[in-house]
């Protein structure tokens, strides 16, 4: 059959008889270009022999999922760059028919294998992740979150607990969940009275703060006590950025309760038990 090129048709119109059948023309489809993003790596797990499903972050795109073809073979084009929370800049293929993106490559911005030599601070990187994999919805950008995860992971350098405390802190703000800490939530009175200041208690399958007085009136347990100095370093967290707070020496004590709070708000939320959470606090 022969092939007839497109200024061939438009100099001769009709260069074939009356009657007979049309010609073949051949008309090129470029592949659909790849999107490419921003993003930061939370979780990959294996899919068939040598793929991965890989859980990532984007900038503009929020969270998303993909499989990355041939991910675990030895001479992987993707490298290092799919190892939890490496900061990579992402090319992917994505289709509105399918939930999981096809990635075709990935360009390492920043790793984090400096702060895997150190055991602690690899934990916090695992609770980091898991706790953003499992807040973040699907396809929905935040740009307040994304900047978040830059600076705790640059301030992890330091040491883990301040970048832990201030991520959690955060984290549950900018989903919603993070109560008023200076007011009961069963009478409404200021907990953070300049003159007489209250202690605050929480509690599991509870929103908020309680005094000691509707403590013992609701029998709220299962719980704890945030101090009062945990309160105001939440106060400076919340109006500070995490590279401009005040020194302090920070260690597994400093605000423990907190961090405590902090979980059992995650927990509650996302109905299941941190993985990392008991390793972080327990083992250090």
């Amino acid at each position: 059959m022969r092939i007839i090129s497109g200024r061939a048709l438009a100099e001769h119109p009709r260069p074939w008889p009356l009657g007979s059948l049309s010609p073949c023309v051949t008309l090129s489809f470029p592949r659909v270009p790849a999107r490419v993003s921003e993003a930061f790596i939370l979780r990959t797990y294996p899919l068939q022999e040598a793929d991965l499903v890989v859980s990532f972050f984007t900038r503009d795109q929020g969270k998303l999922r993909g499989v990355a073809k041939r991910a675990r073979r030895p001479k992987s084009a993707f490298g290092a760059g799919l190892e939890r929370l490496s900061q990579v800049r992402m090319a992917y293929f994505q289709r509105e028919t399918r939930e999981l993106v096809n990635l075709d490559s990935c360009e390492l911005i920043r790793s984090q294998f400096g702060l895997v030599s150190d055991y602690r601070t690899g934990v916090a990187l695992d609770y980091v992740a898991e706790v953003s994999d499992q807040l973040l919805p699907a396809a929905e950008p935040s740009e307040k979150f994304f900047r978040l995860l830059a600076a705790v992971l640059d301030d992890l350098r330091a040491g883990p607990w301040r970048a832990v405390t201030y991520f959690s802190l955060w984290a549950v703000r900018l989903s919603g969940w993070l109560p008023e800490l200076h007011v009961c939530l069963g009478c409404g009175s200021l907990l953070d009275d300049p003159q007489a200041p209250e202690r605050a208690f929480f509690s599991r399958g509870r929103d908020g703060l309680l005094c000691g007085d509707c403590r013992r009136t609701l029998a709220a347990g299962g719980g704890g006590e945030l101090s009062l100095e945990s309160r105001r370093a939440a106060a400076e967290m919340l109006r500070t950025p995490v590279a401009q707070l005040q020194p302090r020496p920070w260690n597994r004590e400093t605000s423990t309760d907190l961090r405590r709070f902090l979980v059992q708000r995650i927990e509650s939320h996302i109905e299941r038990r941190l993985l990392t959470a008991p390793l972080l606090e327990d083992n250090f």
